[in-house]
């Protein structure tokens, strides 16, 4: 991988993993735990929890174990990287956005024992995330689509 894509998705992923701890100090400063911010009335609002756990709370209290796969998440992707495993442009942006959530939610982790969420969704009974959430998931369904649709090595051996 030539060094400036390898710059380019280190900023990439520092990019994210500001943005998320932005919002996420945002929030800490300015909407007491549990209340309710209007963002989009009707669409979206604000709401300060913390999850000590996964998406929807699965595996609450399990902090190490989350640490743990950031750990080997990195480890996985440096060494798909340098054997040559990965080398497409939509694998490492996708990758790139997964890590830098990974991440951002891995601190929180680290400083407070749980992940700082605040984006609730008004429309739809879904679960309250945040910045990091929003580049894992994206990371990973853009990642998905790419090697089922997309990836020409995959189809012709």
């Amino acid at each position: 991988m030539k060094r400036k894509t390898q710059i380019a998705l280190l900023v990439f992923m520092a990019a994210i993993v500001g943005l998320d701890q932005l919002t996420k100090y945002l929030t800490v400063r300015g909407i007491p735990m549990g209340e309710q911010v209007p963002l989009i009335p009707g669409v979206i609002h604000l709401t300060y929890v913390r999850n000590t756990g996964a998406a929807f709370s699965l595996f609450s209290g399990m902090r190490w174990l989350f640490l743990l796969l950031v750990v080997v998440f990195f480890a996985a992707t440096v060494l798909l990287i340098r054997r040559g495993v990965v080398t497409r442009t939509a694998e490492l942006w996708s990758l790139a956005a997964i890590g830098g959530g990974a991440l951002g939610n891995a601190i929180d982790r680290l400083l407070y024992g749980s992940v700082i969420d605040m984006i609730e969704p008004e429309f739809i009974d879904f679960a309250v995330f945040n910045v990091a959430d929003s580049f894992i998931t994206c990371g990973a369904v853009v990642l998905v689509i790419f090697l089922l649709f997309f990836d020409r090595r995959k189809k012709s051996a």
